[in-house]
């Protein structure tokens, strides 16, 4: 074969293109390929290899997973980059962008491409269920080289097994490469070669965290997961301790003055960085003065200094569990610029004149100087809110601020009315909080209810926001246009570039699925008009407010809209329905707050319009710091809650409720806790049951018993997994009903899962609500 003249190999070439055009369901292997093309002797084969090699190199074959192929890329027009999302060792999806289907890709076409990386992968022309399917043709960028996991040492080698669920191969350690680590240690590894469809990754371990199951080995080992610093560099510390902290004379002199004006902080009790304050007085026309003071931060830190690289490097802090991991080092968001009471501090104000109703009458921006009076934790300001005005008082709390509380709250509840009115949604999540002993062990944990202490603070932090947004996107324009709302794409463009807070409506699918599934528990939603939906989902909200199924509902709602993000676009905040709305009020843990300070103070001195390439950059940087934060939030919280129950007696019988059901199990949310696990259908041993997909249940076939979303049921532990951050559940009884022979007491051999005729349909995943808790509290719209 080798000696075939020119033609013969040309017209095999065509040959096998030929094939591929008219066979494109499926990749080939080479034992396919000779079996069709009867290549049978040894040097036939070779030969044919070296064809598909320059058929390969020249795009006319594609190699996808272990020595397959499939049809050429050809016109690369059908290609896209987006980020790999490797939901399990099968499959995973290629997300793209915001509206689009994901791609879904085969783990044998993913190209030796690892969860995080961003690909370019070419779409096959064919689905998989609503997804479009493709296949990875490039690896653009490695979304990490460094990876977690437990390591476990041999004769000559070890493995680690990586934390990261969606990593789904383990690590190859050589004996040279384990570096003193023992067995069951926690350690990261940075990757030498990654995996291929020829071999498995290998590594080198440059970290030893602990132990397994220590805390601080496992907080550290999550923060190593998702790329969060430990310390902040030597020459930033350095820069931040050589900052002086009494404020010049110079300095106040440049500024308006507010220190004599009432002025007040609230927040939760254990908070050190204090971004905003509240400044309080009666004006003689009955009108109230309000003033949000911000921490000028920008004064601080400077534009090309080693404290303004790291702080737009972190773009925020984070709180996990157990510790925060601040945007700035201590002195500067705990001392120098947090607004600590009976200290002069340095803000950028703005500055509202308001009646009761919170209309505004004039506004002012600017940097002040300002002095507070009084640092209120939520739990005190609730206390006063509660107490009727001119009751006794506690001795440090005068009748001036006892009253100005009470009217900033009536003010901050007309305002969120009028918001409600107009579109805005009511959602309410409760955060998961945890009693910590001094080795971070949980001794307990709560979920955290928002009271009218927690609501006033973020109106009038909303009225910051959105009227720093109005400011600069209507100060180019005739001051008629701010009441007619106009933001047509021509003015758009020719205002003032701006950091905006910015969430799209919803995905129209997503949004008809959770309708679907809310009329199917019984609640109508309305999805014609953004106002008809807001009434419908306010609506719900007030429903469903005290019941079971409150929490699942609420985090289903927020899972079907979109996420907020940062853009220099005014595309307005969906949520809030607000027109413009920007981040003004937290520059202490927030990098696009330090960006609106800075720019605002840009148009207030009469400066051009920055350039906005430079700032979208910076603001697609932050939503994506921003976004790790909050994943490795969740992860501690979950890790906590399963450490939690982990201590907890087996025999205690704990309510719950139905979160969401699947094909294999239940999973329940045991009540107070916002603990979540699961209850295998595998060990129920009582009936057999069918899995009604359509309807979000399960149903015995011997009882009848139906086990659906937002069922009361009664569990108790059967087992937790640290290292999966996961709980099992046993059911003891649903709907007031007990179920026998449960438990672990096997009562016959049912069984389980089986898909009930009318519903099968693919994909089994059931209903099931994203992770929850936010760690602190803080306010993130």
């Amino acid at each position: 074969m080798a000696r075939k003249k020119k033609n013969e190999v040309k017209l095999l070439k065509e040959d096998i293109l030929k094939f591929f055009e008219e066979h494109s369901d499926r990749p080939y292997t080479f034992s396919d390929l000779y079996n069709h093309f009867n290549v049978y002797d040894k040097d036939d084969q070779v030969f044919f290899k070296l064809i598909m090699e320059e058929l390969e190199e020249k795009g006319k074959v594609s190699k996808v997973g272990r020595g397959k192929f499939t049809k050429g890329q050809g016109d690369t027009s059908t290609e896209v980059t987006g980020t790999l999302d490797h939901v399990n060792p099968k499959f995973g999806f290629v997300r793209y962008e915001d509206g689009q289907k994901d791609i879904f890709v085969n783990s044998d076409m993913m190209g030796g491409a690892v969860d995080g990386d961003t690909v370019k992968v070419r779409l096959l022309g064919r689905g998989r269920g609503e997804n479009p399917e493709g296949r990875v043709t490039q690896v653009v960028k490695r979304g990490r080289t460094e990876i977690v996991g437990k390591i476990k040492l041999y004769a000559n080698y070890a493995i680690v097994k990586p934390d990261n669920r969606k990593f789904h191969e383990d690590i190859f350690i050589a004996k040279s490469h384990i570096h003193h680590a023992k067995t069951n240690d926690l350690v990261i590894v940075k990757i030498k070669e990654y995996p291929s469809d020829f071999q498995q990754a290998t590594g080198e371990v440059i970290e030893v965290l602990g132990k397994s199951g220590d805390n601080d080995a496992e907080i550290h080992a999550i923060l190593a997961e998702f790329g969060l610093p430990v310390k902040f560099p030597e020459e930033v510390e350095k820069l931040a301790k050589a900052i002086p902290e009494e404020i010049e004379k110079a300095e106040i002199d440049k500024r308006k003055d507010v220190r004599e004006i009432l002025t007040f902080t609230i927040d939760p009790h254990d908070a050190k960085d204090f971004d905003d304050a509240i400044s309080f007085q009666k004006l003689e026309n009955g009108h109230y003065e309000v003033g949000i003071h911000i921490a000028d931060v920008t004064h601080y830190v400077r534009p090309g200094n080693v404290l303004e690289e790291e702080a737009f490097r972190r773009a925020t802090s984070v709180y996990l569990v157990d510790r925060t991991i601040p945007m700035l080092p201590e002195k500067l968001s705990n001392r120098l610029c947090s607004l600590r009471p009976n200290e002069d501090k340095l803000v950028f104000s703005a500055i509202f004149e308001i009646d009761e109703s919170g209309k505004v009458f004039n506004e002012w921006f600017g940097r002040c100087v300002m002095h507070s009076d009084r640092r209120f934790t939520y739990e005190e300001a609730q206390e006063l809110l509660e107490l009727p005005f001119r009751e006794t008082l506690p001795d440090n709390v005068s009748p001036e601020l006892h009253e100005a509380l009470l009217l900033l709250n009536k003010t901050a509840k007309t305002l969120r009315k009028d918001r409600f009115k107009k579109g805005a949604f009511n959602f309410e999540t409760n955060e998961v909080k945890f009693q910590l002993d001094e080795q971070g062990k949980p001794l307990g944990v709560y979920q955290k209810v928002r009271k009218d202490a927690h609501k006033l603070i973020e109106e009038f932090m909303l009225l910051a926001n959105k009227k720093v947004a109005e400011f600069v996107f209507f100060s180019k324009f005739d001051p008629k246009a701010k009441k007619k709302g106009a933001k047509s794409d021509g003015e758009a463009e020719n205002t003032p570039t701006m950091v905006y807070r910015i969430h799209e409506p919803p995905n129209p699918d997503k949004l008809n699925t959770f309708a679907s599934f809310a009329g199917k528990m019984g609640y109508k939603i309305n999805v014609s008009s953004q106002q008809q939906l807001s009434k419908s989902l306010n609506n719900l909200m007030t429903e469903i407010e005290g019941t079971p199924i409150q929490n699942v509902l609420e985090s289903l709602a927020v899972r079907t809209m979109s996420k907020a993000r940062y853009s220099t676009a005014p595309q307005g905040h969906f949520g809030l329905a607000f027109e413009h709305y920007s981040h003004f009020t937290s520059p202490i843990r927030r990098y696009p707050d330090m960006m609106a300070h800075r720019m605002l103070q840009h148009y207030l001195d009469g400066g051009k319009s920055l350039n906005k390439d430079d700032y979208e950059d910076k603001c697609t940087h932050s939503s994506d710091r921003e976004k790790m934060a909050a994943e490795a939030e969740r992860a501690s919280i979950k890790y906590k809650q399963v450490e939690y129950m982990s201590y907890q007696d087996r025999d205690v019988v704990y309510d719950g409720v139905v979160t969401g059901v699947a094909d294999f199990g239940i999973f329940v949310e045991i009540d107070g806790t916002g603990c979540e696990g699961m209850i295998r259908l595998a060990d129920l041993s009582d009936d057999y049951y069918d899995y009604d997909e359509d309807n979000y249940r399960i149903v015995g076939q011997r009882t009848g018993r139906i086990i659906g979303f937002g069922e009361k049921v009664k569990v108790t532990i059967k087992e937790t997994d640290l290292e999966r951050r996961s709980i099992d559940l046993n059911l003891e009884e649903v709907d007031g009903q007990p179920v026998r022979g449960n438990g672990g007491k096997k009562s016959g051999g049912f069984s389980r899962g089986r898909k009930s005729s009318g519903n099968r349909k693919g994909k089994s995943r059931g209903v099931i609500p994203p992770k929850r808790g936010k760690g602190k509290n803080r306010r993130r719209r």
